[in-house]
């Protein structure tokens, strides 16, 4: 918000400007007064977003004590100040906005206008997503993870503040249960596997005593590393075993209830208006119009090009028999690419990720004229969701620098990590995938809204897009393996177009999309029902990645014919990543602009 200097500066620079650029002026000052207003609106409903940039101190250090309400009555709520944001950013003149105000402004609306159109046509889920508790979302499995990585234990405030969450955690499980009763009596109970595979995650968290739970232990550890004293691990299991276990125990015993209601039916095409769910999250996720059919054609498509491309590299690698999804699963199972399945191993693989971090860093300046400040770590997906959560995820920095980015890898069983999948694995989620492009973004002074907010199709895309790059920056010259294991990645891309299309609009059974996933990659059994049981609840939000990707890779071919000689990868890489995340529309400008100004 501006104050009252401010505003008294910019009304007499204003008195003295031409009309035209005095309209500018107002409204590129009331969109970005807006910017600034929504992230405290956000931040005030979700604390933990506060949290997670480094941004609840000070003035806003009541936050850190507090989680965001996940009742039935918060959600009519969120949906209500979506429409709000809407309405007054539609108030601007946006013709009045010329260059990155206008990108910032576009990009704001678009997803401003997505989530409005999804809020006011369905009274079930979470945006784009149907279902509250599932395998891969709900208090039970966000929560705990939030408070041992995200949250601070730096003071004996902020161990009070961890407490007071602990608290509010027992509330915030409750309160999903009543959202979950609420869907379930419009129709919408997630399929009985994903009930499943929850139950199985939730037990795993309520199986310690309270005095060694995760939610216990981590208090006391960093308490104790930070020479805090106090009573922190009596006051933290006194909470766990008081509130939050039988919170727990009442969803668990909601969810087992539920299972026996549950359809094995994998699509979202069974729920109230489905199909229009789908559509709607579809677009949302890869901010396309693209139809079901195209995007299961675009995966078509892109399995048999890579399908082609590895045929290549394991013939001249001495692997030719079998179909290359049959080779693919030969080389799950040699040992010689297989990490034993012991803390030990585990600990030496993530050093191996380290080390190929390393590597990778050292290129970056040839490709990059812009790198990121805030520092990267490679952890462990927690072990008590790891049984659901995907292979691998990445949590960005705080804005403050004070935390580094996390590339985070499941270690649940080192047979589905092979080493010859470690290294595009790595490029995605750290550089110069998520880490880069996300960092770059924080770090630069477009308004903060535009800095953390992002488009699936555009992140993912560029994450995607990277890991084509490895292969242009030399990566893998010497790795034909590695470089099999990058093309069997960007093959899951495309088979996850397949199968996403295939479950949500085309009725495809679990066992149907288990196989293909299975019969396609070569994945062991329990990477491909952990993927595909991922893509029933998530719908749509698979799609991005390789649509982003190959748009990206055709703008980059359309700024090589239009400038010649005069291409440079790294100006485009800066017109990519400067203006923060967008959409692919929105980037398409973009592009043209970076093509228009290196012309001339």
């Amino acid at each position: 918000m501006l104050n009252r200097r401010e505003l008294l500066t910019s009304a007499a620079v204003l008195a003295v400007m031409p009309a035209a650029a005095a309209n500018t002026a107002t409204a590129n000052q009331q969109a970005d007064t807006l910017y600034a207003s929504f992230v405290d609106e956000l931040m005030e409903a979700s604390p933990e977003f506060a949290t997670s940039l480094g941004l609840d101190a000070g003035a806003k250090s009541t936050l850190r004590r507090r989680l965001s309400s996940r009742s039935l009555q918060a959600r009519k709520e969120r949906k209500s100040l979506g429409a709000s944001m809407l309405a007054r950013l539609e108030k601007v003149d946006r013709k009045a906005l010329a260059g990155q105000s206008a990108t910032n402004y576009d990009a704001v609306l678009y997803g401003l206008q997505q989530e409005d159109a999804i809020a006011k046509r369905f009274a079930y889920g979470d945006s784009c997503n149907p279902y509250v508790v599932h395998q891969l979302g709900g208090a039970y499995q966000q929560g705990p993870d939030f408070l041992d990585s995200q949250h601070p234990v730096e003071t004996e405030a902020d161990a009070n503040a961890y407490l007071a969450r602990l608290e509010s955690f027992a509330t915030a499980l409750d309160e999903d249960s009543e959202v979950v009763r609420h869907d379930a009596g419009l129709g919408v109970i997630p399929p009985d596997f994903a009930i499943a595979s929850a139950l199985t995650q939730m037990t795993a968290l309520r199986s310690y005593p309270a005095e060694k739970s995760v939610l216990t232990a981590s208090l006391v550890r960093r308490t104790a590393n930070k020479h805090i004293s106090g009573d922190w691990g009596v006051q933290a299991s006194a909470l766990v075993s008081g509130k939050i276990y039988p919170a727990l125990d009442r969803q668990i015993a909601l969810m087992e209830n539920l299972k026996t209601k549950a359809s094995h039916d994998a699509g979202v095409w069974k729920l109230p208006d489905g199909d229009a769910f789908y559509a709607l999250a579809l677009e949302n996720q890869t901010t396309t119009k693209m139809s079901p059919a195209e995007v299961h054609q675009l995966g078509l498509d892109v399995v048999a090009e890579c399908t082609a491309q590895s045929d290549t590299i394991m013939k001249a690698g001495g692997l030719s028999q079998g179909t290359v999804g049959a080779r693919l699963r030969a080389m799950f199972l040699d040992p010689k690419f297989r990490y034993a399945n012991t803390d030990a191993a585990k600990e030496t693989l993530i050093t191996d990720l380290n080390a190929k971090l390393a590597e990778v860093t050292k290129l970056l300046p040839r490709y990059f004229r812009t790198l990121p400040k805030a520092g990267v770590q490679v952890k462990r997906v927690p072990k008590y969701i790891e049984s659901g959560a995907p292979g691998g995820y990445y949590q960005s920095a705080t804005l403050d620098g004070k935390r580094p980015g996390t590339y985070y890898i499941n270690l649940r069983d080192t047979a589905e990590v092979p080493s010859w999948t470690l290294p595009t694995l790595t490029f995605h989620e750290a550089i110069p995938g998520h880490h880069l492009q996300i960092s770059i973004a924080q770090e630069t002074d477009l308004p903060l809204l535009r800095r953390i907010g992002g488009y699936n199709a555009y992140v993912e895309g560029w994450a995607l897009y990277a890991e084509q790059l490895a292969v242009e920056m030399g990566l893998y010259e010497n790795d034909p393996w590695g470089h099999i294991g990058q093309l069997h990645d960007a093959m899951l891309r495309g088979v996850r177009l397949v199968i996403d299309t295939g479950l949500h609009q085309m009725r495809w059974t679990r066992e149907q999309a288990i196989k293909y996933y299975a019969d396609t990659l070569g994945d062991p059994d329990s990477g491909a029902i952990s993927e595909v049981e991922r893509y029933c609840v998530w719908p749509g939000q698979a799609c991005g990645y390789m649509v982003g990707k190959r748009f990206i890779l055709a703008q980059r071919d359309h700024a090589k014919a239009a400038l010649g000689p005069r291409f440079d990868l790294k100006a485009f890489h800066d017109a990519v990543l400067k203006p923060g995340a967008l959409p692919l529309d929105e980037l398409r400008t973009v592009i043209d602009s970076y093509i228009a100004t290196a012309k001339a």
